[in-house]
């Protein structure tokens, strides 16, 4: 059997009967005493194909496959840097890998010590107080952090009602305060795409439990107005709670809790380098002040008699977001990556962040002009300039054509108040190299556009799988691919 670049059938159609990869007699077999019941009346329908067969059939799939090992993935607002192969090598010790959950804390106390020492890092790069890790994801953590915000107002006496969230802020905000019972009241950016500071005063009242927004937002903006938005906030009593997507961009350069932030999530496959996709496991943290820790779920890890123990608090915490400390085999990848940078090398990891993201903006400005009306932070919003919306063309076209070009589409018609948006992060990580044949392919793609505007609206036209009709591919899935 030849595996040819075309060949997309699946492995239950290469079978062929009797073929074998291995064949191991069993000596048990004959003792083996299983009940007739139990017994298969046939054999399973599975693929019998040669262990060469199998090799070559996985192998040209992996081939297909789009990945940061493989490909520049310009995700914006994803943050789809390098996952360092040293992170796997330490996760994967024996000692934490084969820790048992429900090990007793004196059998722990090496994962103990990492996760005691991780969160205080953590605390320390955000400038703010308490820390829990259990929540999986950011979206996870937000619903946490509203907890939080919901059991410190209950212990206060207050009733508050409302989240406030810009309409620069993640989509994951306003669905998480809905989520939680809370009334969403959105607020309008300015021109410049950031918060407009008299609108939010109109807008935040007696009723407003937290302020929810991403610093930078989803522009790629960062909110230079800050502490002037912090103190309009605690001033009506309400939290400030800081998305913390895009801390790629400011960490070791910004302490949030310095701005005024109360608290703020996490993303470890975003800024602390673990493996994005593909189902998970994820982490994510929330990280707090002093006045929002008793609510914390448990256990924490206290140093207590020269060791580390689980601390259950003093019976305020809002309880278990995830079983046990949340999923410690991506904390401990997180924990290399920070061992392995300095505070110096943490601004520097953000600086080249915000240096990729204006170096492809620049080089595009006169294409793709840029929604942002000066420098951006870590990822750019670009939109397919006049000479491509005259042909009929649009930025589901121009990502198209990218995947024609061997690079992963960007994010695109995100964030939604931009129209047509292309949103890129190219990351820390890329190279100068990477990053100018990114924009020769952006450039392509326009001058194929203009000339021919045909070939973007049938790309792509090199993969397996053709153009679309994403309404129908979303209503009648093919499960084959």
């Amino acid at each position: 059997m030849i595996c040819s670049v075309t060949d997309n059938k699946l492995s239950i159609e290469k079978s062929d009967a009797g073929r074998r990869g291995l064949w191991c007699k069993n000596p048990l077999r004959a003792k083996a005493k299983i009940p007739a019941n139990l017994r298969r009346k046939s054999p399973p329908r599975l693929p019998e194909l040669s262990e060469f067969d199998v090799v070559r059939h996985f192998t040209r799939l992996s081939r297909l496959n789009f990945s940061v090992d493989t490909h520049f993935y310009p995700l914006g607002s994803c943050t789809m840097k390098y996952n360092p192969r040293f992170n796997e090598e330490a996760a994967a010790l024996q000692g934490f890998a084969a820790l048992h959950p429900l090990a007793h804390d004196t059998c722990a106390q090496g994962t103990l010590e990492l996760l005691h020492d991780l969160s205080a890092r953590l605390c320390e790069l955000c400038g703010l107080d308490a820390i829990t890790l259990q929540p999986a994801a950011g979206a996870h953590s937000e619903f946490t952090g509203l907890l939080l915000a919901k059991a410190y107002f209950e212990a206060k006496g207050e009733t508050r009602t409302e989240i406030v969230v810009p309409d620069s802020a993640h989509g994951t905000n306003p669905a998480t305060a809905s989520m939680m019972g809370f009334t969403t009241v959105n607020l309008a950016s300015k021109p410049d795409g950031r918060l407009d500071v008299e609108e939010l005063k109109k807008h935040i009242g007696p009723k407003t439990a937290v302020l929810m927004m991403t610093v930078p937002n989803t522009l790629g903006i960062f909110e230079t107005n800050i502490e002037e938005i912090c103190r309009v906030a605690h001033e009506a009593g309400a939290l400030v709670y800081m998305d913390g997507a895009n801390l790629n961009a400011l960490i070791g350069l910004v302490k949030p809790g310095e701005l005024g932030i109360d608290m703020m999530h996490l993303n470890f496959h975003k800024t602390f380098s673990t493996p994005h996709g593909g189902g998970g496991p994820g982490a994510g943290a929330i990280v707090c002040r002093k006045h929002l820790a008793p609510f914390l779920p448990v256990p924490l890890v206290k140093k207590a008699g020269g060791g580390y123990v689980s601390d259950f608090g003093d019976g305020r915490s809002i309880g278990k977001v995830k079983a046990f400390f949340g999923n410690t085999g991506v904390l401990v990848k997180a924990y290399a990556y920070m061992l392995a940078h300095s505070a110096a090398e943490f601004g520097e990891i953000a600086a080249c962040s915000i240096i990729n993201a204006n170096y492809v903006a620049a080089l595009l400005k006169d294409l793709y002009p840029s929604y942002a009306r000066e420098y951006c932070m870590h990822e750019c919003v670009l939109t397919p300039g006049a000479d491509l919306t005259a042909k009929g063309l649009k930025t589901l076209d121009v990502a198209k054509g990218l995947l024609d070009r061997g690079f992963h589409a960007p994010t695109i018609y995100f964030p939604l108040i931009v129209h047509e948006a292309i949103m890129i992060e190219p990351t820390e990580t890329e190279s100068k190299e990477t990053l100018d044949e990114f924009v020769a392919a952006m450039r392509d793609v326009h001058a194929s556009g203009v000339a021919d505007p045909q070939s973007l609206k049938d790309a792509p036209r090199t993969l397996p799988v053709k153009r679309l009709d994403e309404v129908l591919a979303a209503r009648q899935p093919n499960l084959r691919w």
